[in-house]
């Protein structure tokens, strides 16, 4: 092939510097190119001067020589992606049987480094079509204990392939030696506790790792208290995991406790995995005080660090003071972006009580507070974008009038865009249709209004107000009460105020509802000259010859044993505007009958109309 290769040069058909390339390419027969993948070259053209190459999803492609030298990488045939393409099979049994060759043909293939997510993606699905995570589980655990491999600590680290074998306690070792600075050696040495049991013989290492981690300790404890509470606790994890007694004189995590002056910052500083044991420290550090010092905390802390310091206060039966201090900070406008996130990532029905509009409005307001720092505020106004339900249970609760201010202060919020604002105003108008207009600003085309005596009007406001102010609360603490009796499965008394709030809610939009659409009204100008609202009238069913006297009010004075009927009633709507001596024909329980209209007079004034409709005109 070089003779070949050495005419085109001669014949100026390719370059000199061409000629290397296109050797390592016709011996191995693979390729990869940037755009394309991996190729299997199928022909070699030197009168043509091309090659023709098999690309996955791209067979038979030709390419011009000079271009193939220029843009084409040769591939060995020991590489991974050879080995899938001329035996496949051989590979899955390697899988099967051998993980660690598999592993080392992949590494060996990208230069003996590859990270976890290149190794999966090379083999899956094509070698390993089965669970990759239980695949990879296996494989670890042999990678380990061999000692031609490095896995890293980290997902995103490469695994590394080492010709010479190196024990895992001597690699372990030799990295925590080389590791700078407390936070590195912490790395390493939480690898020893995962590895401890693979360990021919720990205790020299955890020693040296123990007599390390304390000398970093007693150095950090006062300018980086939380990297050192962290390597406290660590330390207390391996040495007795590795059989090891104290050391005379080392710091212990009250030591620590005892010269700081922030705890919050400083169990804040701790990894998010060390939080509940950072909270569990701190309270047996500080048993009279530590109540009081996490509930003033809680407004300063992360979202997640909300949620395992209201946990601790909740089992340890502190849940009346965080619900009175949760109270505290929301009415007053006072609670934190982060305290409000967690708040509404969690809405336990441990909080119903607590959970309500004012809780929106809290929102709205640490938003604003914090609208020049995007990382606050953006996560609190993520979470009430992305859930749908969120603004929709917080505002549930609220009568109608409050759900309009909210409204207004939404549509005012500086703190969204307009295609945002009206993402969530169409939450609020699906489950509050009353307040559209609002949004609107006008009303809607169609005139649904009805009308009804002041009286009744004043009953429902009344049963709607002791619904929203008195109920509905009631109801929230129940489920609160309810749902800390535990297992919610057997739990009757948390099922019932769960179904008794079903019914409130679905109550309260009925009665919001209505109330938007009724016009009150005391008849006092009903007029007498044909059957109409505000009318008494006198009737005869023709056939029998029956006289009766009937009161036509509004559509909530309905009252048949004092002869009031509502105008929306079927029979009403048949007898509205016709006159004295005219004939009707009404069709009621499946039977026509006529009527006649024998008299009409107003029912004014109101305080007589109960006697009126009992006597006969």
């Amino acid at each position: 092939m070089r003779e070949e290769f050495e005419k085109l040069v001669a014949a100026g058909k390719i370059s000199r510097h061409h000629m290397e390339p296109l050797l390592q390419l016709a011996k191995g027969g693979y390729c990869m190119h940037r755009s394309w993948g991996f190729g299997k070259i199928t022909t070699v053209d030197t009168v043509f001067c091309r090659f023709t190459i098999d690309f996955q999803g791209k067979t038979g492609h030709s390419m011009d020589l000079a271009f193939a030298a220029e843009s084409l990488k040769p591939i060995p045939v020991d590489h991974i992606l050879v080995r899938k393409a001329a035996d496949l099979t051989a590979l899955r049994q390697m899988a099967a049987l051998h993980h660690l060759d598999l592993i080392k043909l992949v590494l060996q293939s990208y230069g003996g480094k590859a990270t976890v997510d290149q190794i999966q993606q090379v083999l899956v699905p094509d070698v390993i079509a089965d669970d990759w995570k239980k695949w990879w589980e296996v494989a670890k655990r042999e990678l380990k204990k061999d000692g031609h491999f490095q896995v890293p600590v980290k997902k995103s680290d490469p695994l590394i392939y080492h010709v010479k074998q190196v024990t895992l306690q001597d690699r372990l070792l030799g990295d925590f030696r080389a590791a700078k600075g407390l936070k590195a050696k912490i790395q390493v040495a939480t690898e020893f506790l995962k590895n401890l049991n693979d360990l021919t013989d720990p205790k020299p290492g955890v020693t040296e790792v123990l007599g390390a981690l304390n000398a970093d300790i007693a150095s950090h404890q006062r300018t980086q208290s939380a990297l050192a509470l962290e390597a406290v606790f660590l330390r207390d994890e391996l040495r007795p995991a590795a059989g090891l007694a104290s050391q005379e004189g080392e710091l212990t995590d009250k030591d620590i406790w005892a010269q700081t002056t922030k705890p919050g910052l400083v169990l804040e500083a701790l990894p998010a995995g060390k939080h509940k044991r950072g909270l569990q420290s701190f309270r047996e550090m500080y048993p009279d005080r530590w109540v009081e010092v996490l509930l003033a905390a809680l407004n300063s802390v992360s979202a997640k660090l909300c949620g395992e310091c209201t946990a601790l206060l909740i089992h340890e039966g502190r849940q009346d003071l965080l619900k009175d201090q949760l109270a505290r900070l929301i009415s007053q406008h006072q609670a934190s972006s982060e305290l409000l996130l967690w708040l509404g990532k969690e809405r336990s029905d441990s909080f119903a009580d607590i959970l309500g509009p004012e809780v929106f409005r809290a929102m709205l307001t640490a938003m604003e507070r914090d609208q020049f720092n995007e990382k606050k505020s953006n996560k609190l106004r993520d979470l009430i974008l992305d859930d749908q339900e969120l603004i929709v249970e917080l505002i549930g609760s609220a009568d109608l009038e409050v759900i309009k201010d909210l409204t207004r202060a939404l549509q005012l919020s500086p703190c969204f865009d307009d295609m945002d604002k009206r993402s969530l105003l169409a939450r609020i108008v699906k489950s509050h249709p009353a307040v559209q207009s609002l949004i609107t600003g006008e009303h809607a085309k169609q005139d649904t209004s009805f009308f009804v005596s002041w009286e009744s009007l004043e009953r429902r406001k009344t049963e709607y107000n002791e619904l929203v102010q008195k109920r509905i609360p009631a109801n929230s603490k129940e489920i609160a009460i309810a749902r800390s009796y535990g297992d919610l499965r057997e739990n009757h008394e948390y099922k019932a105020a769960k179904e008794m709030h079903r019914l409130l809610m679905r109550r309260k939009s009925e009665l919001e509802t209505q109330l938007v659409r009724a016009r009150g009204s005391d008849f006092a100008n009903a007029k007498a000259d044909a059957v109409g609202l505000g009318t008494r009238i006198k009737i005869t069913e023709v056939g029998s010859q029956h006289a009766e006297t009937l009161a036509i009010l509004g559509a909530w004075d309905t009252d048949p044993e004092k002869g009031i009927l509502s105008y929306l009633a079927p029979l009403a709507q048949a007898l509205l505007s016709h006159k004295v001596g005219e004939e009707i024909e009404f069709e009621m329980d499946g039977t026509r009958k006529r009527y006649r209209i024998d008299a009409i007079e107003a029912c004014y004034p109101r305080e007589s109309l109960a006697a009126k409709v009992e006597q006969p005109a």
